[in-house]
């Protein structure tokens, strides 16, 4: 994966939620994207980090990448 976060066309900063939390708003937020479009989503901890990638890509979206800043990670999603 790069070292650097996608240029994304929305964001969403869940390091203050904890699951499943953390996944439910990411979903909230990416059904308000159009097909293709992407979404960068700030997170904290292991557990995010395993479980929204993994949700994401079981709801047939696409992870673009995830990157390390420090104890927060971007991933980066592109919509069904």
């Amino acid at each position: 994966m790069s070292d650097k976060p996608v240029q994304a066309d929305h964001d969403i900063d869940i390091t203050g939620e904890v699951c499943p939390m953390t996944f439910v708003r990411t979903k909230l937020r990416l059904e308000r994207l159009k097909s293709g479009e992407t979404l960068n989503v700030r997170l904290r901890g292991e557990e995010p980090l395993r479980n929204v990638p993994r949700a994401a890509r079981d709801e047939g979206h696409t992870i673009l990448g995830i990157v390390a800043e420090g104890d927060v990670h971007i991933v980066t999603i592109r919509r069904l």
